[in-house]
């Protein structure tokens, strides 16, 4: 059997690393505190804060739960490997590598976490997708797009709320606004905003040429309450209703249905 120590060294020094940039001890004592404070007769009273401290109690207690479930299968792994090493005992080297092999996945999925240091990268995200140049190839390219991310999110343990599409003339969508909701969610999808490309042979091309399809992804973070921080004067707001194109049963295309303000100033819009 090969020695693992120095494997089993690098893992616990990677180990204690993320228990400092993920503030373990700070974690344990938020946690804490928030327990106390759940448990007060009063806490539901004021809804919006009981909400927000759940959340944050939500977030303290996975992140201590998962650097003690980390610190439990390495305390795992090096006993097993003294173990074997006292008995000389082969057996366990498949287990071992097996180990030493998914502890370091997990690490280095806790390494991507500490890049995410901004303001908002623990947060939801608000994401847009437009089709560009390439037509009928575009809008399918973009459809595409939205399916794509849809799985990764689903993947991902996210939810996706999905608040307009625009359908494409022939086939596709022109355009669509979703939001993914789940912790880091914007950090993870930030580095996605850009022009994304397609190159094939073009369904939609009697003479089957090659096609080159453009489609542009935006992202913003997910920000719940501007309230306090925002002062728009009413007279600068352009509102306008409108029937929307999405599914809606019986009164579809039948009654105005969604709302579109324009910011006259900034011909920011919003809908």
């Amino acid at each position: 059997m090969r020695d693992f120590s120095d494997d089993l060294a690098a893992l616990r020094k990677r180990l204690t690393e993320a228990e400092g940039y993920l503030d373990l001890a700070g974690s344990l004592a938020k946690r804490g505190d928030l327990e106390q404070e759940m448990g007060k007769p009063d806490f539901w009273d004021d809804r919006d804060r009981a909400a927000a401290m759940s959340s944050a109690y939500g977030r303290a207690d996975t992140d201590v739960k998962l650097l003690e479930d980390l610190a439990a299968r390495m305390s795992d792994a090096e006993t097993l490997f003294e173990l074997a090493q006292e008995e000389s005992d082969e057996s366990v080297a498949a287990e071992l590598e097996d180990a030493v092999t998914a502890l370091t996945k997990s690490l280095d999925a806790l390494e991507v976490r500490s890049l995410f240091s901004g303001e908002h990268d623990e947060g939801d995200a608000v994401c847009e997708i437009h089709s560009g140049a390439g037509g009928t190839d575009a809008a399918d390219w973009a459809e595409m797009m939205l399916r794509m991310y849809s799985r990764w999110a689903e993947n991902k343990g996210f939810s996706i709320e999905v608040d307009e599409v625009t359908e494409g003339g022939e086939a596709g969508i022109q355009s669509a606004t979703f939001i993914i909701k789940g912790r880091y969610a914007y950090g993870l999808l930030a580095a996605e905003r850009g022009v994304h490309r397609l190159v094939r042979i073009s369904p939609f091309d009697a003479q089957s040429r090659r096609q080159t399809s453009f489609a542009a992804l935006d992202v913003v973070p997910f920000i719940e309450d501007v309230s306090g921080e925002v002062d728009i004067d009413e007279k600068d707001l352009r509102i306008d209703t409108y029937r929307s194109s999405g599914a809606g049963g019986q009164h579809v295309n039948v009654t105005d249905s969604a709302v579109r303000i324009t910011h006259l100033p900034t011909g920011i819009v919003t809908s």
